[in-house]
């Protein structure tokens, strides 16, 4: 046999080869997908290509589109053959791949190829539901496997240019371009994403229409989003009719510089707590307080926020002390502060917590360091864990609770681990005493000082789950824990054992500058919990001040008529239209001189018989406490009755008195990006946590991308 006719039989086997598979292929598929009728039909199509066609192999070909075509030879001319609908096609080498393309847009036979299909809809709707199934023909190895069908959600912008359409079927290259993008800043993923070959591998192999983008094209993608996503913030921020509060983070990167973020806290016209991450600054060590107080107020003004602000709040250090002073002198130069301010400065409640945790256990570095020697020691080999347990045993040590070591960086788990501990503290003696190998059992007067300053632990641990755990994390809920620490921190400071009150006295030390701070808004803020009003200043104060309580208790009653007096001239009800006062600002001295006279006039045009809404609120009875009870909704429905009292309650209300996530509540470490945030242009890094923290509020889903932390966040 020639040569040539050797290559002709091989071409004829294989394609023959080729032609048997291909119409198995279709009789499986067509069965399993519409029946043995379809089946039936989908084979009588592979046969319509006569005996006489050849199939050519099209592997050398370039071109993708080649994927879902088999290149039929019939004669001296090319076909080429839909694998999904068999219709034929001209498959010349002249006649180009743009009618195929076209073919796979509209082939509404084609199988998972072509994404937008599954997602085209008729008529226009915001959300589609896409069903993929996923079908398996190994029955031996899987002969349990259904298909199995999983539904996403997608929410679908209208993007008039880059649109391919053909009847119902659209494929939008720069929507999912933007889908994309999207994806990256919702989840934290890295942009060097679309460069991953396997990335790239798998988009290839989902819709051969999308055009790869490169790592410059999806920033400039992610960037464009923000911008977008910023516009609908400002205009939610600019018809916001109550005040905005202020939290301020500080985040590590990487060759000793840092980000200082701010966030905006509010309550809506809907009466719903929200947050929104207003800027992602780079900051290094050479910026100083002037610097940066100058730089967080363009920001304000960059958001025209400037003038509706009520609080900042910071965590406790010098640093963020000036800022806020300087901040705070700023606006009560041009009269946008309420009270003069005197509620602006807050501290994070969960801060100084973490603070006085860190004074425990660098107190208890020794004791700890023990605990987790002997851990390791009883952890070390079974014989030493049966020993253990005998002499636990022999103790009376009756305790279900496992020793295990603690994580260094989360201090509930070493609350966890000295709790256990001392309830085996009679054991670890004893162990020590039979086993000459086990030397790191603490003293006996290590266990007494562990038991009476882990007690501190938990009480830390407690007020923080409170702090992080309520469905309405609303000002009003901290006060009376933090009344609670106050009054421990008075007790432990009297404690016999000089080491254990030194602690105490030191703690109580940063303790007290947080309460000079804050005490104020802490207690005004539970005064418009209709659960507590006055009573429960009145209850905490004797406890803390004794004798001067009478006086504390009149500076708070002061502070709320100022505050309530404030509203009241700003309020669109006054009748006298003092309001316009609060509108002015600094912009006219002549009016600004007479905001006095307008608080006074407001004070004595009011009949002496007339009650405002601050009076009837406190002398009402109390609401009855429960657990569920939501403070938001209630002043949603009893604003018609206190309308005055209500605008001051949105504000209070909405102030951040603890600005720290769930996620590192317990954490010791601060917040830091990873390496791929650290590397980016510090625009991009703010547009891209901006811009997440945006979409994950507004997201229907929010609840479970927040189950973990899509921030790229890690603790030191």
């Amino acid at each position: 046999m020639t040569r040539l006719g050797l290559l002709g039989f091989h071409s004829l086997y294989y394609g023959a080869l080729d032609y048997f598979y291909q119409r198995s292929y279709n009789l499986a598929f067509g069965f399993i997908c519409y029946g043995p009728d379809l089946a039936y039909i989908a084979d009588k199509c592979t046969m319509e290509i006569s005996e006489e066609a050849v199939i050519v192999d099209s592997s050398r070909l370039k071109s993708v589109v080649w994927n879902d075509f088999d290149r039929v030879k019939k004669g001296e001319s090319y076909m080429a053959v839909c694998r999904h609908c068999k219709k034929k096609l001209s498959g010349s080498s002249t006649s180009g791949t743009s009618h195929l393309r076209n073919h796979l847009i509209r082939c509404r036979r084609r199988s998972n190829h072509d994404v937008s299909q599954l997602l085209s809809v008729k008529g226009k709707k915001k959300e589609v539901t896409v069903a993929f199934t996923n079908y398996n023909f190994n029955q031996e190895q899987r002969k349990s496997e259904r298909p199995n069908f999983v539904h996403t959600r997608y929410e679908r912008e209208q993007t008039n240019d880059g649109a391919v359409t053909s009847g119902n079927s659209s494929f939008d290259n720069k929507r999912s371009r933007f889908d994309l993008a999207r994806m990256i800043i919702l989840h934290g993923y890295p942009l060097s994403i679309v460069e991953h070959v396997g990335f790239q591998l798998f988009v290839r192999n989902l819709q051969p229409l999308f055009e790869l983008v490169t790592f410059t094209g999806v920033e400039a993608d992610c960037i464009e989003i923000y911008q977008k996503e910023k516009q609908k913030v400002y205009e939610v921020l600019d018809k916001l009719t109550g005040k905005i509060s202020l939290s301020a983070d500080m985040w590590s990167a990487n060759e000793n510089s840092g980000y200082f973020s701010l966030t905006a806290h509010f309550i809506d016209g809907d009466w719903q707590l929200k947050k929104k991450t207003l800027s992602f600054i780079k900051v290094d060590p050479s910026h100083t307080e002037d610097m940066l107080s100058e730089v967080i107020m363009t920001y304000l003004m960059d958001w025209d926020i400037d003038r509706k602000l009520f609080s900042m709040t910071c965590d406790s250090s010098s640093t963020n002390d000036n800022v806020v002073v300087r901040i705070r002198d700023r606006l009560s130069q041009n009269r946008f502060l309420l009270c003069n301010g005197q509620l602006f400065d807050v501290r994070c409640a969960a801060n100084i917590i973490k603070l006085m945790v860190q004074d425990v256990l660098e107190a208890l570095s020794e004791v700890i360091h023990k605990i987790r020697e002997s851990i390791r020691y009883f952890r070390s080999s079974r014989a030493t864990q049966e020993k253990f347990n005998e002499v636990a045993q022999l103790a009376g040590v009756d305790c279900n609770n496992c020793l295990c070591h603690d994580n260094p960086l989360c201090w509930n788990s070493t609350y966890f681990m000295l709790e256990v501990a001392l309830q085996y503290k009679d054991a670890f003696s004893l162990l020590q005493e039979q086993d000459p190998l086990y030397k790191m059992c603490p003293s006996e007067v290590e266990w007494s000082r562990t038991s009476a300053i882990t007690s501190y632990l938990k009480l830390f641990f407690e007020v923080t789950n409170v702090f992080t755990g309520t469905k309405y994390p609303t000002a009003n809920i901290y006060f009376p824990e933090i009344c609670d620490v106050h009054l421990q921190l008075i007790e432990w400071c009297q404690n016999a054992d000089a080491y254990v009150s030194s602690l105490a006295l030191k703690m109580k030390t940063k303790f007290d500058e947080y309460w000079k701070n804050c005490s104020l808004a802490l207690a005004v803020a539970a005064i418009l919990d209709p659960r507590f009003k006055m009573k429960l200043v009145e209850y905490y104060y004797p406890q803390i001040y004794d004798d001067s309580s009478t006086d504390c208790i009149d500076i708070v009653s002061n502070c709320m008529k100022a505050l309530y007096n404030g509203h009241a001239i700003c309020s669109p009800l006054d009748s006298h239209g003092q309001g316009l006062a609060c509108q002015v600002g600094g912009g006219n001295e002549s009016r600004d001189r007479l905001t006095g006279f307008d608080r006074f006039l407001h004070e004595t045009s009011q009949s002496q018989n007339t009650k405002s809404d601050l009076d009837k609120y406190l002398e009402e009875p109390l609401f009855p406490r429960n657990m569920d009870f939501n403070i938001l909704n209630w002043w949603k429905v009893h604003t018609p009755r206190y309308p005055i009292l209500s605008m001051m309650a949105r504000n209070i209300l909405g102030i951040p008195m603890s600005k720290v996530s769930i996620e590192s509540a317990f954490s010791t470490g601060d917040q830091m990006l990873d390496q791929c945030r650290s590397s980016l242009r510090p625009d991009t890094v703010q547009a891209l946590m901006c811009a997440q923290d945006w979409m994950r509020n507004d997201s229907d889903d929010s609840k479970a991308t927040s189950s973990h932390s899509a921030l790229p966040l890690r603790t030191l």
